[in-house]
């Protein structure tokens, strides 16, 4: 590129041929220069050259200074383009309002040849700070933007990963404890409904506000992690549990709590683990303090396990076991209710009642073509 290309493209507007050849004269080998008579031979010059400032004279006839600036202002293509007066009047108003217009400087006609390359210079200067520092901006809200990308890419990878993980660990307990297949997909689902009414109805907000619902639902899966100690004899018993048995099943929740504060001493992790833990210590706990492992009572037990004490119960209800057949989904309902302010929040049976019937839809979409399920 020549050094006649780098030069900076200025754009000198007035209907005086003298001023336009002494401003010519003075700027020439410093600038490209474009005289122009006229604020229409201005803009018919912008529809074919990019301009880097404009030195326009205000009194000009047909369209003057004012009127030339209001355009190039309402124009987005043409309002960065910088705008420096040129006037024979010396009027402190006069010059207020040009400004109000957008430009950026008044020179005084006629003008000093020193003058004007200094005042040009030292706007051209700011001119190239000010579109370097534009460019500085743009790259580092593009980089930026990347960067947040990128992260967001990342996140959901490690979240799909966690995901599989817990997918996988839940998936050994159902394995093992095989007369509750599906149980663990069907309470996410029965939880997430009960989730989104919650939310909506603006109840228990001032506990709900602070949770990641997305990690709040993935965790949920471990809740009956602890069934790992149990052994078959027990967990695959065909039949009714004696009490000494049903004190040892009762010991999944303890263990499972454990489980995951193992897992918490090897990560900086504390979302998802900290629901997790929840859900396997409290959703055997009841609402009037007669449950386990520790009896906690009312507000006492945590709004998750609030939460999963139902999803888990109706789940067990509906589902066919060896000492038991399913109940229907009507009488699984009944049963909940029947439970309102003993077993269960009073508060969450209400949620579960205006939700029941999205219930029966997941417990037929997931039990479909499986006969140990009555409806």
């Amino acid at each position: 590129m020549s050094d006649s290309e780098n030069l900076k493209k200025i754009a000198l507007v007035d209907d005086n041929t003298a001023n336009l050849t002494i401003g010519k004269k003075t700027l020439i080998g410093k600038y490209h220069v474009f005289t122009v008579p006229s604020g229409a031979k201005l803009f018919e010059l912008i529809e074919k050259v990019k301009l880097d400032l404009i030195l326009l004279d205000i009194e000009m006839p047909d369209m003057n200074g004012f009127d030339v600036i209001k355009r190039l202002k309402a124009d987005p293509e043409l309002a960065e383009i910088p705008v420096i007066f040129l006037t024979a009047k010396n009027d402190p108003l006069n010059e207020i309002e040009g400004l109000s217009y957008g430009a950026i400087d008044y020179i005084l006609k006629p003008f000093s040849p020193p003058i004007l390359l200094k005042r040009i210079e030292n706007h051209i200067v700011m001119i190239e700070q000010k579109n370097e520092l534009n460019s500085q901006k743009e790259f580092l809200k593009n980089y930026n933007q990347n960067l947040r990308n990128e992260i967001e890419k990342q996140t959901e990878r490690v979240f799909e990963l966690q995901n599989s993980v817990l997918r996988t660990m839940s998936e050994l307990v159902e394995y093992r404890d095989d007369i509750t297949g599906g149980h663990i997909e069907r309470t996410q689902e029965y939880l997430k409904i009960l989730l989104m009414e919650l939310i909506r109805k603006n109840i228990y907000s001032g506990v709900v506000v602070g949770w990641k619902l997305n990690f709040l639902l993935q965790s949920s899966q471990l809740h009956d992690v602890g069934k790992i100690a149990i052994g078959d004899a027990i967990l695959k018993k065909p039949g009714k549990l004696t009490n000494e048995e049903f004190n040892i099943m009762k010991t999944h929740t303890t263990f499972g709590e454990k489980v995951i504060e193992r897992i918490e001493e090897n990560t900086t992790e504390r979302d998802f683990l900290g629901h997790a833990k929840i859900f396997a210590a409290t959703h055997h706990e009841k609402w009037d303090g007669t449950g386990y492992p520790k009896g906690l009572k009312f507000e006492e037990i945590p709004l998750q396990g609030r939460l999963m004490a139902i999803a888990d119960v109706y789940d067990a209800l509906v589902s066919s076991r060896p000492y038991k057949k399913p109940f229907s989904h009507a009488d699984a309902c009944d049963i909940i209710v029947d439970g309102k302010g003993k077993h269960f929040d009073p508060v969450l049976v209400d949620l579960f009642l205006n939700k029941e019937k999205e219930f029966r839809i997941v417990l037929e979409e997931n039990m479909e073509n499986k006969k140990h399920v009555i409806m």
